[in-house]
């Protein structure tokens, strides 16, 4: 008998994660996270068994939003301090490789990770940026973010340092200590 995946173990964490970042006309796709962290984010995930950055970033895209991947484009690879729900060694953080993707087909999300799937004009994704800076800086509750969430704070820098958000040097600093 197959355990709920609410009472599964997870799978320790193996310090590789992907980012895939889709754009259409209208934005970039984000959406809640379902599960821990708390944040408006694109897709993402550990690559665990996947067999490396490209084929896991195509498995999330199917698995968490139900399209599917026709090209990827690495944009960004670099290590984060960010934390792990996932059983860890000790070690905290993750070995990031972020894509750009172009896909096809309808948005199927997943109920399990993906919850208010929307695309954002990047406007919204600087004013949420901004939410995650106020968070950092103590001006918005833990309870207040997880009722309504800016961008998932391992996210801010890397969309700062691909030149779609802005954000000073200072609320960059505070953040990079709540992920």
């Amino acid at each position: 008998m197959t355990q709920p995946l609410s009472d599964a173990v997870p799978a320790p964490c193996d310090h590789t994660s992907v980012g895939v970042l889709i754009s259409s006309t209208v934005g970039l796709l984000v959406f809640e996270r379902a599960t821990s962290p708390v944040g408006i984010a694109p897709v993402a995930g550990h690559i665990d068994a996947h067999g490396g950055p490209e084929q896991a970033a195509m498995n999330e895209v199917t698995e968490e939003v139900g399209l599917t991947v026709t090209r990827l484009h690495l944009l960004h690879e670099g290590w984060r301090t960010n934390r792990c729900r996932r059983p860890t060694d000790g070690t905290v953080g993750h070995q990031w490789t972020i894509f750009e993707a172009q896909t096809f087909g309808q948005l199927h999300p997943s109920a399990h990770e993906v919850r208010a799937p929307r695309w954002l004009h990047p406007d919204e994704v600087q004013q949420y940026a901004q939410r995650t800076a106020a968070f950092a800086a103590g001006q918005v509750t833990a309870a207040e973010f997880e009722a309504r969430p800016g961008l998932e704070p391992v996210w801010v820098r890397f969309l700062h340092d691909l030149q779609l958000v802005t954000m000073p040097g200072e609320a960059l600093d505070q953040i990079d200590e709540v992920i």
